[in-house]
């Protein structure tokens, strides 16, 4: 990560209020029709990862991790403050949530919104492939595009 920016667990209180108002602020929450309190029920649900990117103590991004059920090493978010945007902080998280997710499992999966063009072209440059497309999954007339980058099969995997 950049010169004086961190990333790191956090079960902060405020760091999840931060990060629920980032998102109910921007896309692809906005069109998705998340407003705050379901976005902080997002980012409070039970068995997730949550991990704050802070610079000089003030959160700047969010990545939210779910490592149980069937797609284990799960990204469910990456947000990133408006105000910090274009700063290589989202590059940054979803780089980090990789090698936590690869130490315990060889794939990690993503989804993105099917309008939401400049995540799918970081994720796209970071390596992610296709899987599948939810239709209409969240919203009517926008589908959710399943992603994974992998190292191979999770049988035999003895993690990194």
């Amino acid at each position: 990560m950049k010169h004086g920016i961190n990333i790191r667990l956090t079960k902060d209180a405020a760091d999840f209020r931060a990060c629920a108002k980032f998102m109910a602020a921007t896309d692809p929450w906005l069109t998705l029709g998340r407003d705050y309190k379901a976005c902080l029920r997002a980012v409070t649900a039970p068995a997730r990862e949550v991990y704050a990117a802070k610079e000089a103590g003030r959160a700047l991004g969010f990545v939210i991790l779910q490592m149980t059920g069937t797609f284990r090493g799960y990204i469910q978010t990456v947000c990133v403050a408006p105000e910090a945007r274009g700063r290589g902080i989202g590059t940054g998280l979803v780089r980090f949530a990789e090698e936590r997710i690869f130490k315990d499992v060889p794939n990690v999966f993503i989804c993105v919104s099917s309008f939401n063009r400049g995540a799918q072209r970081l994720y796209r440059r970071l390596g992610y492939k296709k899987t599948g497309k939810l239709k209409d999954f969240i919203v009517k007339g926008s589908d959710e595009i399943l992603l994974r980058k992998t190292l191979g099969p999770i049988a035999g995997y003895r993690g990194k």
